[in-house]
């Protein structure tokens, strides 16, 4: 299955890595599927949302690829992502799972 829409309202997203374009390993800028616009990453932590009682769970750094250029967000912004999806990956022996966007939106603290 790909491209799986994602909920992740139960969770606070911080900004851990600025947004960048995003770049092959050799520095190639990456573009959309058909086009020359470039894509962006930007690394969020996700914090589930504390429950009734109190307790958080763990959080986990995601690496997120962005169709659109999120302007204006810095490290340390708290976001909610615009159009959520994950995909699975497996190669060489190796698998994921790739998170995408189509952008990012600032969220009051």
């Amino acid at each position: 299955m790909r491209n799986i829409p994602v909920n992740l309202a139960g969770f606070k997203l911080r900004v851990v890595e600025e947004p960048s374009i995003k770049a092959d390993q050799d520095g190639k800028m990456i573009t959309a599927y058909g086009t020359d616009d470039p894509l962006y990453v930007v690394g969020v932590f996700a914090k589930p949302a504390a429950t009734e009682d109190g307790y958080r769970g763990k959080g986990e750094e995601l690496r997120i690829t962005l169709s659109a250029n999120p302007e204006g967000i810095e490290e340390g912004d708290l976001v909610e992502l615009i159009g959520a999806t994950v995909s699975h990956w497996e190669r060489d022996g190796r698998s994921g799972l790739t998170w995408k966007a189509q952008g990012l939106k600032p969220v009051k603290s």
